[in-house]
């Protein structure tokens, strides 16, 4: 029997579960404010209870964050857009995925990884990979395919290219921009809570979250964890997730440490796929159809930490240093898309389906000094330092035969046959892939007129060494032999400059470059003439200006960029040869993404707090192989995006705050020759939350719906391959319930 679920109409089982679900919420807030009015007058105590849980509860955008060897910097201070979403936003919101977090940045737009379950963000038209997100500003240690937000103090988002700053991304993306998840810590109050929630149609969890100081403050301890799993609000659509950080931390006059360990266990069964199309978009299903089978599923287990250390050798010298490790392991059964065949029937096949189990073991470790000084009126603050991260890859892939179904009408079929696609130890996995990237870096922030004016000047030179090996044997040559060796150095210069004319205003200019692995040529032996070659990492060059403005609790952000990225393709030798290949494989094309970013956030007034924005985007090919597509957009990439997410704290009722958010996305293009366009689409969030006071503790109650009028529509065209052209669906309405409370 089919399960009902919400938002598919009015008269739904799905709608009545609603209602009784919002009911059961209002019961429970009018219970708490009943009881405070039966008994006696509040007190002033009971008041700033009150006042400091709402306070604690407001949602943030930080305007400051890690930004890369530079360290944490205030955003006025840097010569980029740089912010951090707060705790606080991700306990309102209630995501279950960091792209959910990701969703009110207008810079970013999520869509789903090739084959698996798996996020991918598209920052200024580039893509940044899930194993690509940094974590406590060290690569390769995030869990790789769905990062669970719940550990996570701030998740900060740097726009644009970073390659000096971070090092060069060892997944090969992240031209765009960065995201750094940061740690919890301990702070001056303890800390005591335990929150409860729920999402439609039938996922349940909870969360709790303990920091102490001891030893004078000297010493603190933050542990914290999440449980949660059922259905969502997509048919069928099984997730959990089960994560637990622990956070330690000692610092003195002169020294700090910090070690960091970190749990997380994604289940995801029946996950909705893309949709792959051809030259004719289809109708958007219902918005809670499900069209994957329930015998396909992803599992992610990884285990994750960081020790770092800082140390005052003077009160201008210090020394720095960081390691990270992450053991992961991971079994899917999936496809990348369901592919239509008749686009008015909604007729598709499911092809391609493959059974792949993976680990991975990384380390990454950084270390430097920073330096101040002062010379002829001048401020510097030199920074030298060198970075490492090795990366061991293991899997092996089973292909399954293909399937009929309905985008519309989803047909259940038993898994398939397996056919003789498949590559590697299925029960034990050999490395198929190994990496290290080393850097040294070097700069220095120089200050004149009491640091009004800040120029930063710096180069980091990096080595890749990336060796791969067969999955399959090949004659007399066993499976797991190396089969290419891959080992180049770039070096990347950033220049920067900041002027502060004066106070609350920032302007800025950079030319910064982003760095990723060069592409190996085709294995097309007697068709490609350089078939294998190993071309060295290509950089794409950016070019920024911007300000940003505080006036009392606002602040405003402006940024104009342009970023120019090579592209690699094949195209044909001429003159033919006579015999032979025809064909060679170059590093010769050109995109080029030109763009405006605003950003707006603070309190507007008192009790009206406001965070948004939006991006004008104009991605082009400007090189193309013959010429073909020249000119054209590049697809996925919208033309505009916007964002506005509003809480209002009620002053005839001032415990109860209300919500409401808007994300709209332009049209896109859905493939290279730009025939085939994706429209707009608008979704609206709505949303409340009320703090009583029970037994002396403040709780919080909190009632989301995302996309309120249960909106139908093609999210994202975007895809890391040229060849994928598929469609990702937006999710159904959805109604989220929590309650947390402090003691």
């Amino acid at each position: 029997m089919d399960r009902v679920k919400l938002g598919v109409n009015m008269n739904s089982g799905g709608f009545r579960m609603t209602t009784v679900a919002l009911s059961a919420l209002a019961i429970g807030i009018a219970l708490p404010a009943h009881a405070q009015d039966a008994s006696d007058a509040a007190t002033p105590e009971d008041e700033g209870i009150i006042v400091t849980a709402k306070r604690d509860n407001q949602s943030q955008v930080l305007r400051e964050g890690n930004v890369g060897v530079l360290g944490k910097k205030a955003a006025e201070d840097v010569p980029f857009v740089v912010k951090s979403f707060n705790a606080a936003l991700v306990l309102n919101q209630q995501p279950q995925t960091l792209g959910q977090v990701l969703e009110n940045d207008p810079s970013v737009r999520v869509t789903n990884a090739y084959g698996t379950a798996a996020e991918v963000f598209v920052m200024r038209g580039f893509p940044l990979f899930a194993d690509d997100v940094a974590f406590n500003g060290l690569y390769g240690l995030t869990p790789r395919q769905l990062v669970a937000p719940e550990l996570y103090e701030q998740i900060q988002v740097l726009n644009g290219a970073s390659a000096f700053l971070n090092g060069a991304a060892p997944g090969g993306s992240g031209i765009g921009g960065s995201i750094n998840l940061v740690s919890k810590r301990a702070g001056v109050a303890p800390l005591n809570r335990m929150t409860l929630n729920y999402t439609g149609t039938g996922h349940f969890g909870g969360a709790f979250d303990f920091g102490r100081r001891t030893g004078g403050g000297e010493f603190g301890v933050r542990i914290n964890g999440a449980l949660r799993r059922g259905d969502v609000a997509v048919n069928d659509e099984y997730r959990s997730a089960t994560v637990l950080g622990a956070g330690f931390d000692w610092s003195t006059d002169r020294a700090r440490i910090t070690l960091d360990l970190a749990y997380q266990r994604q289940h995801v069964r029946g996950l909705r796929h893309k949709v792959a199309i051809t030259t004719v978009i289809p109708e958007v299903p219902r918005g809670n159809v499900n069209y994957a089978q329930q015998w396909q599923y992803a599992i992610q287990r990884d285990v994750f930490g960081t020790l770092a250390g800082e140390f005052d050798l003077t009160d201008k010298v210090q020394l720095y240093a960081a390691f990270g490790a992450r053991d992961g392991w991971e079994e899917s059964v999936a496809i990348n898309a369901v592919n239509i065949t008749n686009a008015a029937t909604g007729a598709a096949t499911g092809s391609n389906a493959q059974f792949t189990p993976r680990t991975d073991n990384n380390e990454s470790a950084q270390a430097g000094i920073r330096a101040r000084a002062n010379t002829f009126g001048l401020t510097h603050e030199f920074n030298l330092g060198g970075s490492i991260n090795w990366q061991v890859n293991r899997n092996a892939y089973q292909r399954y035969a293909s399937y009929s179904t309905n985008i519309y009408n989803p047909v259940a079929v038993p898994r398939p046959a397996e056919n003789a696609v498949r590559g590697g130890d299925l029960n034990d996995p050999f490395p198929v892939a190994r990496s290290q990237f080393r850097s040294l870096f070097i700069s220095d922030t120089i200050g004149a007129l009491d640091d009004r004016i800040l120029a930063t000047i710096g180069f980091r030179r990096q080595t890749m060494t990336v060796v791969r090996y067969s999955y399959v044997a090949v004659g007399a040559v066993p499976a797991g032999t190396e089969n290419s060796r891959y080992e180049e150095s770039a070096t990347t210069p950033v220049f920067g400059l900041v002027v502060k004319p004066v106070e609350g205003l920032s302007l800025y200019a950079n030319r910064i470059e982003g760095l990723v692995q060069g592409p190996v040529a085709p294995n097309q032996v007697g068709v490609v003439i350089n078939a294998n070659e190993v071309f060295p990492p290509y950089k794409s060059t950016q070019y920024e200006l911007g300000g940003k403005l505080m006036i009392g609790q606002m602040n405003a952000s402006l940024a104009l960029y342009q970023t120019e990225q090579p592209n690699a393709f094949t195209r044909a030798i001429s003159p033919p040869p006579t015999t032979g290949p025809t064909q060679v494989f170059v590093l010769d094309g050109i995109q080029r993404n030109k763009g405006l970013e605003i950003g707006l956030d603070g309190e507007l007034t008192k009790g009206l707090r406001l965070i948004s924005g939006l991006a004008i985007n104009d991605a082009k090919l400007v090189r193309t192989a013959g010429a073909v597509n020249q000119g054209n957009k590049v697809p996925g990439v919208p033309d505009f995006t916007a964002n506005a997410n509003l809480e209002w704290d009620l002053p005839f009722l001032p415990d109860l705050t209300l919500t409401g958010r808007v994300l709209h996305t332009g049209r896109q293009m859905v493939n290279q020759a730009n025939s085939v366009e994706l429209g707009s689409w608008t979704r609206f969030d709505l949303g409340a939350r009320y703090v009583a006071l029970i037994g002396g503790s403040p709780v919080t109650f909190r009632a989301n719906v995302d996309n309120v009028f249960n909106r139908r529509y093609w999210a994202s065209a975007f895809n890391s391959f040229a060849f994928d052209t598929s469609l990702l669906q937006g999710l159904p309405r959805t109604l989220k319930l929590s309650a947390t409370i402090d003691f």
